[in-house]
């Protein structure tokens, strides 16, 4: 079989999968969401954390709620960190410095869960499993709260309350991704990802000196990762470590856990707001932009020039072998196109248009399918924008699902998609002007340029993948960095929320001879160039001088 017809097959083989799972789980997560009872152990954590799960919420005390939980959550990871040293189960590892410490809690709580580390030589047992995979949940079920705020802002009429944003969080994490993360772990034991909490220990030797090792709850790790779009591995080769993803087939299991919930979003929403066509739009707007993403990217690596790459069958350079090039293609797109940011190749080594198809799927907003709840209300958000430029153009006020799209509305989605672009585009300019921040750069010219590139593109868009050859462990871009993954995680939840706040409030509008069908295809294809227009074009000047350059070069 040759390598393009095996991973056409993969391709195929995931397609089939995530249409099997969506409809159930979709629909399952639309009655937790909706749910008027709460499980005993729901309970006992309301009673230990003091909320009320009965309360409604204002879009404002909503928003409150996500701050203030997010900012313990990056203030006891920091704590965690910097108290490694004594704690039992560290592996002799001191404590982190404070501006790794920062960058990383910053990191996992946003959902980023960029590391400028080395996983297997920096954090101890307690560190990774009591901080990093705790967070691996609660920022994933933070992000699918803001999601189903913004759901019940369409689904509402004349409320001004969005829900509970305690009762969402804890059902998102004990009935959704708890569970779920569960079955994938004893998939991945099963398979051969380890799981133990064994010390550091030798191997073998390695070009004349010893290689050594340390265990972990790594199966445990992995599949709450790839399930919450988290993508901070145990390892620093991240996916392409053989103890995380030893197999062809795990591997296509994490892409099939990466993409499984945030497709499955758009059936949830179909349910909330009483129209199932209206999911299977979004659906195929996502489905359209990955499936082309993914063509893309397996051309690129495939159709190579040069007799080496010729003789090889494909750009293997930094992918696995016992992946292959088309596996490695699915992944990258898969993984880019959410905020996951898990790799099982190295996106430097990827050729260099290849590489921009990367850049560029996040630099669209990471909705095709995105993460878990940040792809669902980001591709609202941008549905709003394209029903907002089908009014213009027919004289006519928008209107989607029955809310008016006025003034205000329209203005908070547009603040929505120019936070991300500011924050890459202007740190990007000043880490390149200023003299120290390039020295951190391994290349020169344009794929020098797309290394600063990429990082700050993935870190505001909480993607948390690198370009692998930026030295990121320096206090500016630890700094920065973590900047980009608050501010690009944060200032967009208050454009989301406060837009669900206006939207819940209104009177619905009655379907007229003139409303725009949005559960048609024709919106669809509005939909799928309003995004590539709008936000794409956004980046192109970027683009040409990085991964452009060279892949014309």
């Amino acid at each position: 079989m040759g390598p393009v017809l095996a991973g056409v097959l993969q391709l195929l083989a995931l397609i089939a999968a995530l249409a099997l799972a969506y409809v159930p789980l979709g629909t399952y997560m639309a009655r937790v969401y909706s749910s008027d009872t709460h499980w005993r152990v729901e309970k006992w954590v309301y009673k230990g954390i003091g909320a009320n799960p009965d309360a409604e919420m204002t879009w404002s005390a909503y928003l409150r709620g996500v701050l203030a939980f997010s900012a313990v959550g990056v203030l006891l990871l920091y704590l965690l960190m910097r108290l490694q040293g004594v704690l039992p189960g560290s592996l002799g590892f001191s404590s982190v410095d404070p501006a790794q410490s920062f960058n990383t809690a910053v990191s996992f709580v946003t959902n980023t869960n960029w590391q400028s580390y080395y996983g297997e030589q920096s954090m101890g047992h307690v560190v990774q499993t009591a901080g990093l995979a705790v967070q691996n949940f609660l920022s994933a079920a933070v992000g699918m709260a803001v999601a189903v705020a913004l759901v019940r802002g369409f689904a509402r009429s004349r409320a001004g309350e969005l829900g509970n944003f305690w009762a969402d969080l804890v059902r998102g994490t004990l009935r959704i991704l708890l569970p779920a993360a569960a079955i994938a772990a004893l998939v991945l034991v099963a398979c051969g990802v380890i799981q133990n909490f064994s010390g550091i220990h030798e191997v073998g030797q390695f070009m004349g000196g010893s290689q050594q090792w340390n265990g972990g709850a790594v199966a445990s790790q992995e599949a709450i990762k790839e399930i919450g779009t988290n993508g901070g591995g145990y390892f620093n080769a991240n996916s392409a470590h053989p103890f995380e993803n030893p197999t062809p087939f795990t591997n296509l299991f994490e892409i099939f856990l990466i993409l499984v919930i945030p497709f499955a979003l758009t059936r949830t929403f179909g349910v909330m707001v009483g129209s199932a066509r209206q999911g299977y739009a979004l659906l195929a707007t996502m489905f359209t932009i990955w499936l082309g993403f993914v063509a893309l990217m397996m051309w690129t690596e495939f159709a190579h020039h040069g007799p080496a790459l010729q003789a090889a069958g494909g750009a293997y350079e930094g992918k696995e072998v016992r992946f292959g090039v088309g596996a490695s293609s699915i992944f990258a797109v898969s993984t880019t196109l959410t905020s996951t940011g898990a790799v099982d190749s190295f996106h430097s080594s990827f050729t260099g248009l290849g590489g921009g198809i990367t850049m560029l799927g996040m630099m669209l907003g990471e909705i095709a399918p995105g993460g878990v709840g940040s792809g669902l209300y980001g591709m609202l958000i941008m549905a709003v924008i394209a029903v907002f430029i089908a009014g213009l153009m027919v004289g006519r006020t928008p209107e989607y699902l029955g809310k008016k799209i006025g003034t205000r509305e329209i203005k908070l989605a547009a603040c929505y998609i120019l936070v991300t672009p500011a924050l890459v585009l202007v740190l990007t300019a000043v880490s390149m002007a200023l003299p120290t921040p390039p020295h951190s750069m391994l290349n020169s010219g344009a794929h020098g340029f797309s290394e600063v590139l990429y990082a700050f593109t993935s870190a505001s868009n909480n993607n948390g993948s690198a370009f692998a050859g930026l030295n990121a462990n320096t206090d500016w871009f630890n700094t920065t960095t973590g900047l980009a993954m608050l501010l690009g995680r944060f200032l967009p939840m208050v454009f989301v929320l406060a837009l669900a706040g206006s939207l819940a409030g209104q009177k619905p509008v009655p379907v007229t001879a003139g409303t725009l069908r949005t559960e048609k295809p024709l919106f669809t294809g509005l939909l799928v160039g309003a995004i590539l227009i709008i936000t794409g074009l956004t980046y192109f000047p970027a683009l040409a001088l990085g991964p452009l350059a060279e892949g014309l070069a």
